[in-house]
């Protein structure tokens, strides 16, 4: 096995131009100070992707390429939030595993993308490429240009396509750098070039690499869609946000599972507040195994949490009890953490998780629906989601002092928030002003929960077999202080409902 692959953000502008095109000269337009020729050389790709090219409609491509100075297997993803031209490239070297066998490190990352499918070759393109190096008036080179002839092949040697295409690639990815590469391309397509942003590979393989993924989100829902389009829609925005966030995952990108634990809350969410459009065992089945990787994911993110929140709070008690404190967080949290990880990523790695990702899948192209799904949406949805309101409103009256009262008004009060996010097109008046104060609740029953459960380890910690009694002293210390923090939580609630429940009466439901 390979080491864990290497990783550049890539900023670059495609350019299609034609075979007679001169390039113009940069220096003279403006663009940049100073152009240094290379040498022309070979570069040989092998594209691997499923058979219906499910990478390539995601926007990700594989390949392994043989000459020029960065030989090996590529992965290319795009970044969220960013413009086509900006994508995180994953690098191994040549020697990580031949054409046809895709290294274990980066099938591992598109597994969420190709969904079991076996990855093969699909794509050889032979490129000769002619490089540049491009200086600003301070002598810093800040791109480099290539003219590349391109030749695809298919598998039985045929040439299937020809063209020639023009890349320009920041030597950064911050916004100088782009700044530098949009000038150029610019300057370039003022005199003929045609911006282009899919691969080579998509670019010879027609139709079928240009198609949308697997999973489309569409527009917002309007008033007169069917339920079951809005439904769909909703289901779509979630289930792709998911995917994006396993992914993350499996490159250990900072924030990912939490975000895949978002995501997985709010498809959740959005089955239980729209169930009475599902038919069908689809909907409960979904909303376990959604469940059930919450729960693997959440033990990675709470006990990270959890870790940080405690050692903060170390530092205030000074010695000794701080450093007592820290020596049986390390005991406890950092084995915790470990265990957490590899239990994580193994259930991502499951059979289980593969048939959960299907049958999202399923669920954003064609959910089950029950006959209520072809009534107009403006009817439907605010109705639903106006039901997890009053569910919401009698879990505040009975909360009392119950722990578990109070975290059912948690729950309640994320699912309202998360219905009235999604349908609040559907909401003449009302409805953002509703979403947000349910999102300043949320976060104060966050911090109440985290209290909960930081109160309830710092507990396991005093009774583990060998805690000294001053170690025990010194975790009672910050018990107490969460015992306060929850105290204050509750008090805050108590502030905010009332504005909550003010808003909610300007809310038109249906």
């Amino acid at each position: 096995m390979a080491d864990r692959p290497s990783v550049h953000r890539e900023v670059e502008r495609k350019l299609r131009v034609d075979a007679q095109f001169v390039l113009v000269d940069l220096v003279a337009q403006g663009a940049v100070a100073r152009v240094v020729p290379g040498q022309p050389f070979t570069l040989s790709a092998v594209y691997h992707d499923t058979s219906d090219l499910r990478l390539l409609r995601w926007g990700a491509t594989l390949r392994r390429r043989e000459g020029g100075p960065d030989a090996g297997w590529h992965l290319k993803l795009p970044v969220l939030g960013a413009d086509r031209g900006t994508r995180d490239e994953l690098h191994l070297p040549l020697w990580a595993s031949n054409t046809g066998v895709v290294p274990a490190e980066l099938a591992d990352v598109v597994a969420p993308l190709a969904r079991g499918e076996r990855l093969t070759p699909v794509a050889w393109v032979n490129t000769v490429r002619t490089p540049s190096i491009l200086f600003d008036s301070a002598g810093v080179d800040v791109a480099e240009l290539v003219d590349d002839q391109v030749h695809v092949r298919n598998q039985l040697g045929q040439t299937v396509a020809a063209f020639r295409e023009i890349e320009v690639e920041a030597r950064g990815s911050d916004g100088p750098a782009v700044a530098v590469v949009d000038r150029i391309a610019e300057v370039l397509m003022a005199h003929g070039a045609e911006p282009s942003d899919v691969s080579k590979a998509a670019a010879a393989l027609g139709a079928q690499a240009g198609a949308p993924p697997d999973i489309v989100v569409g527009r917002l829902p309007v008033a007169d869609d069917r339920a079951g389009e809005a439904l769909r829609s909703i289901i779509a925005l979630h289930a792709r946000a998911f995917v994006l966030a396993d992914v993350a995952v499996r490159r250990g990108l900072a924030d990912s599972v939490h975000q895949l634990r978002v995501s997985a809350r709010r498809l959740r969410s959005t089955l239980r507040t729209l169930e009475p459009l599902l038919e069908g065992d689809w909907a409960r089945t979904v909303e376990e195994e959604l469940s059930w990787l919450a729960s693997e994911m959440g033990l990675i993110r709470d006990t990270e949490v959890l870790a940080g929140r405690l050692s903060a709070e170390a530092e205030s008690l000074g010695d000794p009890d701080g450093g007592l404190v820290h020596d049986a967080i390390g005991a406890v949290l950092t084995r915790r953490l470990d265990g957490a990880r590899g239990s994580a990523l193994a259930a991502l790695r499951s059979e289980r998780h593969d048939l959960l990702l299907e049958d999202l899948v399923r669920g954003s192209q064609d959910p089950p629906t029950t006959a209520l799904a072809d009534q107009p949406s403006g009817e439907v949805l605010p109705v639903l989601a106006e039901r997890a309101w009053r569910r919401l409103e009698r879990a505040v009256r009975g909360r009392g002092h119950d722990p578990q009262a109070w975290h059912r008004v948690r729950i309640r009060a994320k699912r309202v928030r998360y219905a009235v996010e999604s349908i609040e097109p559907l909401m003449p008046t009302g409805g953002r002003r509703l979403a947000r104060r349910l999102s300043e609740v949320t976060e104060v029953l966050g911090e109440w929960q985290d209290a909960q459960v930081a109160r309830g380890v710092l507990r396991e910690m005093s009774a583990r077999e060998g805690t000294s009694p001053a170690t025990a002293f010194a975790l009672g210390r910050l018990s107490e202080r969460e015992v306060s923090r929850q105290a204050a939580s509750q008090a805050a609630f108590d502030q905010l409902w009332p504005q909550v429940r003010q808003a909610a009466k300007h809310v038109h439901w249906a």
